[in-house]
């Protein structure tokens, strides 16, 4: 792979509310743990704690918002985690390719 894998990354984007989350981030150019926990079928302090993860992963950035604070997606981050994705896919499919090249080879030698 080109890209050392992030686990911190990885774990960040391997659960289904955080994705949710940056989906919502990017389509409405950002928004606080408020806003987003009206949208979620989480708490807001829930929310918040997803929204520390992603910040520490390098997702996210906070900036102050009156009493809040207001979140958008770090786009070059993000792009790094879709590299490494793709890396990673291209990887295990070259990997499923020599195994089925294995089996495919064990079941002539068996006819």
């Amino acid at each position: 792979m080109s890209t050392a894998v992030d686990d911190t990354l990885w774990s960040a984007v391997g659960d289904p509310i955080r994705r949710r989350m940056l989906d919502l981030l990017l389509a409405e150019n950002g928004g606080t743990a408020t806003a987003l926990s009206k949208q979620l079928p989480v708490t807001r302090q829930a929310v918040a704690k997803h929204l520390g993860v992603l910040d520490r992963a390098g997702l996210v950035s906070a900036t102050p918002s009156g009493r809040e604070r207001r979140y958008r997606v770090d786009e070059a981050q993000l792009a790094r985690a879709v590299a490494q994705l793709s890396s990673v896919g291209a990887a295990w499919d070259a990997r499923l390719q020599r195994i089925k090249r294995i089996a495919e080879a064990i079941q002539r030698g068996q006819e």
